[in-house]
C-alpha cells in the first residue's frame, strides 16, 4: 500500500511538471445581467406589438397617405413641364412652385371633368341595360345547358346529367347572390370613404409644395458626413423607383383601358365601353386586377348571343397579357423597377394576405423599396450579397480556427522543449 501511494505522489509530481495552467472564464453572467437582457427584450417586444397595432388601426388613413403620395408623384411631370420656360429664362418668381401646382390642378380636373361628362352618360346606359338584362342570363345559361344535356344525351349518363345539371344551377344560384352582395359592398364603400378620397388632392398639394423642406428636415436627423450622404442617395434612388412606378402604372391604365375599348368594340362584345373603362381601372391592382377583368370579358361573352365572342375574347387578353408584361410595361418602367415577374407575383399574394386590396396595390412598391435599400446596404458594406456575406464570414471563421490550432500546436511544441 505504501508503494502504490508512492507512486501516486511521483505521477501527480510528474503531471504537475508538465501540466498546463488553465484559466477557467465563468460562463454563466449575473444576475443583473440576465434581468437586463430580459426586461429590454419585453420592452421591445411590447413596443413592437404597440407598433403593430397602431398601424393596424391606422391603416386606412396610412393607405389615403399612399394614394395622396401617388398621386403627387403623377402631377410632379406636370408641374416641372409648366415651371421649366421660366426656368430656362431665369424668371421662377413668375411661376413659383405653388401656382405651377395649381395650374397643373386646373388642368388635370379640367380634362377629366370633360371626360366624365362625355362618358358618363354612355356608361350609365351599359349600366341600367346590364342591370335589366342580367335577370335573363340565368335563364340562358340553363338554356345552353339543356341543349348541351340533349346534345350529350348519349355520351353521359342520365343520373350524371341530372347531377351535373343540380349543382351547375346551385352555383349560379349562388354566383348570383355573391354577384349581388358584393356589387352592394362596393357601392356602400365608395359612398362611406369618398368624402376621404376627397382629401387626397389636398393632402397631394402640400406634398408637392413643400416636398424639399420634408426632405431636409429627414436628412438633417442624420449627421452629417458619409450618412447623410448615403440616406441622401438612398432618397434619390426610392424617388426614382416611385416616380417610375406612378409613371408606368397611369401610362398603363389609360392604354390598356383604350386598347381593351377598341378591341371590344370590334369584337362585338357587350358593354364595350364599360369594360374598357374597367379594365383601365383594374389596371392600377397588380395581377388580381387584369384576371379579373379578363373573366368579367369572358363571361360577358358567354352571355352574349355568339358565345365565340367569349372565344376571341380570351384569346385577346391572352395576347394582350403577354405583349403588355413583357414588352411594353417593362419599357415604360425603364430603369424604374427591377423585379422579376415571380418577385411580383409572390409580393401581390403576400400583399393580399397581410392587407387585402390596400395590400395588392402597395405590394409591388414596397418590395421596389426594399430592393433598393437591400442595394445600398451591400454598397455600404461593401459586399456582394448576402449569400456571399455569409459564405465569407464561415471562411473567416474557418481561417482564424486554423491560425488558432497552428498557435496552439507551436506553443505546446516550446513547452515541450
Amino acid at each position: 500500500m505504501a508503494d502504490k501511494k508512492s507512486r501516486k505522489k511521483s505521477d501527480i509530481r510528474k503531471m504537475r511538471k508538465t501540466a498546463r495552467r488553465v484559466f477557467l472564464d465563468p460562463s454563466t453572467p449575473p444576475a443583473s445581467s440576465i434581468i437586463r437582457v430580459i426586461s429590454i427584450s419585453l420592452i421591445v417586444l411590447l413596443l413592437t406589438a404597440l407598433v403593430l397595432i397602431l398601424l393596424y388601426e391606422l391603416s386606412f388613413l396610412l393607405f389615403l397617405i399612399v394614394l395622396s403620395i401617388f398621386f403627387a408623384y403623377l402631377l410632379e411631370p406636370l408641374v416641372k413641364i409648366i415651371r421649366q420656360p421660366f426656368k430656362v429664362r431665369q424668371l421662377e418668381k413668375f411661376m413659383p412652385r405653388s401656382l405651377a401646382i395649381v395650374i397643373s390642378y386646373l388642368m388635370v380636373f379640367s380634362i377629366l371633368a370633360i371626360a366624365i361628362s362625355y362618358l358618363a352618360p354612355l356608361i350609365a346606359a351599359q349600366i341600367q341595360e346590364f342591370a335589366n338584362n342580367s335577370p335573363n342570363y340565368a335563364q340562358l345559361i340553363q338554356e345552353r345547358i339543356a341543349e348541351a344535356n340533349t346534345h350529350y344525351a348519349q355520351m353521359i349518363p342520365e343520373r350524371f346529367q341530372v347531377q351535373i345539371y343540380e349543382n351547375i344551377g346551385a352555383f349560379l344560384q349562388a354566383f348570383g347572390v355573391w354577384l349581388t352582395g358584393f356589387i352592394g359592398l362596393v357601392a356602400v364603400s365608395i359612398a362611406t370613404y369618398f368624402p376621404w378620397l376627397l382629401l387626397i388632392p389636398i393632402l397631394a398639394f402640400f406634398f408637392l409644395k413643400d416636398v424639399y423642406l420634408y426632405r431636409s428636415l429627414f436628412l438633417r436627423c442624420f449627421p452629417s458626413g458619409r450618412w447623410r450622404a448615403r440616406v441622401e442617395s438612398v432618397l434619390r434612388d426610392v424617388n426614382q423607383t416611385l416616380a417610375a412606378y406612378a409613371r408606368a402604372q397611369l401610362i398603363s391604365c389609360l392604354l390598356i383601358g383604350t386598347v381593351c375599348t377598341i378591341a371590344f368594340t370590334v369584337i362585338g362584345l357587350d358593354y364595350a365601353l364599360l369594360l374598357g373603362i374597367l379594365a383601365g381601372v383594374f389596371e392600377f391592382i397588380p395581377l388580381l386586377g387584369p384576371l379579373t377583368i379578363s373573366l368579367i370579358a369572358v363571361l360577358v361573352g358567354l352571355f352574349s348571343d355568339n358565345p365565340w365572342d367569349a372565344l376571341w375574347t380570351a384569346i385577346f387578353m391572352t395576347s394582350l397579357r403577354l405583349t403588355h408584361d413583357y414588352v411594353t410595361y417593362p419599357r415604360i418602367v425603364r430603369d424604374g423597377i427591377h423585379l422579376h415577374p415571380l418577385a411580383i407575383i409572390l409580393s401581390v399574394l403576400a400583399g393580399e394576405q397581410i392587407g387585402g386590396i390596400p395590400g395588392v396595390f402597395l405590394s409591388i412598391p414596397v418590395v421596389a423599396i426594399l430592393t433598393v435599400l437591400y442595394k445600398h446596404i451591400l454598397a455600404y458594406s461593401g459586399r456582394e450579397g448576402f449569400v456571399s456575406t455569409i459564405i465569407d464570414s464561415i471562411e473567416e471563421d474557418e481561417t482564424k480556427a486554423e491560425v488558432i490550432k497552428k498557435e496552439d500546436v507551436k506553443d505546446s511544441g516550446e513547452k515541450e522543449i
